[in-house]
């Protein structure tokens, strides 16, 4: 995001028309200013790169340790630290909310989850900051991987007689959650950007949100009727949206905020949304299992 000074070259303008002579200032008698370099790739957006890189890694790693390409199965996954209610409410894994959103279903669940994490990363990191995507990222997964949990339990799918919690991995949650930290962002007056451009922003991560929450629930519904085993977790989609409004209410942009502003605020958010993981956690632990 952002925008680059109009080219010109370093010796002012009119250097390639006949008489022009480089020695001779324009007319004002000041010197040009000197042309701002192009940040490079990983300046632009170092967080989202992080992410990326370490999610990539920890599919390599499955892989190389033998975790299928494609369709990885249960135990695979759990090895490698994907949540279930079972193993975090009961064996007392809650590590595993942190975990699983960086251990992913197969390569194209790893594709379509850092496809939509690098598109929205670029956007939200110079709204919020670097720390304040890594913070995004990390709770409102955490925070979609416990509405998940929670839902389980206590509306558990039932097989002879028996519970039976699905596994649940990936990066979806917290790419939601970024998501609607930037619904809240892109409403922001402060930013420098004509309000219709930011309205045509705004409505297109709308759109991603809606269009991306309706298609699990489609989705899920078919996997039912053909008895599919493998189901897209919905919750924790809905759970990582729901915790990106709440981090990004009490917020300023940093593009166009002071900044002082932006980092109290941001400490401040980064508070209250511990805060109610916290309270939320608490209630998980006394659900009926």
């Amino acid at each position: 995001m952002g925008s680059n000074p109009p080219s010109f070259h370093p010796q002012g303008p009119g250097y390639d028309e006949p008489g022009y002579s480089p020695e001779i200032l324009p007319p004002g008698g000041a010197a040009p200013p000197p042309q701002r370099p192009r940040r490079n790739w990983w300046a632009a957006a170092p967080a989202t790169y992080v992410l990326i890189g370490i999610n990539v890694a920890v599919f390599v790693l499955m892989t190389l340790r033998g975790v299928s390409f494609y369709n990885p199965n249960s135990d695979q996954l759990l090895s490698w630290g994907a949540d279930q209610a079972g193993k975090v409410l009961v064996d007392g894994d809650w590590w595993r909310l942190f975990t699983a959103m960086f251990v992913h279903v197969g390569i194209v669940h790893l594709g379509m989850n850092m496809w939509c994490l690098w598109n929205l990363g670029l956007l939200a990191e110079p709204l919020m900051g670097s720390f304040g995507v890594i913070a995004v990222y990390l709770l409102t997964g955490t925070a979609g991987n416990m509405l998940s949990i929670a839902h389980n339990v206590i509306l558990p799918v039932h097989e002879n007689g028996y519970a039976i919690y699905p596994v649940g991995a990936g990066a979806s949650g917290a790419v939601f959650g970024i998501a609607g930290a930037l619904i809240v962002l892109l409403k922001s007056s402060r930013l420098p950007v004509p309000p219709n451009e930011l309205k045509k922003l705004r409505r297109s991560v709308i759109m991603f949100a809606a269009i991306n929450l309706v298609i699990p629930i489609a989705v899920n519904y078919g996997a039912d009727a053909l008895h599919a085993g493998l189901k897209i977790d919905y919750m924790a989609h809905i759970g990582g949206c729901a915790c990106g409004l709440l981090f990004a209410a009490p917020m300023v942009p940093r593009i166009g905020s002071p900044r002082n502003v932006f980092s109290v605020r941001l400490r401040t958010t980064i508070g209250i949304v511990l805060g109610v993981l916290v309270l939320f956690a608490f209630f998980l632990a006394q659900l009926p299992r």
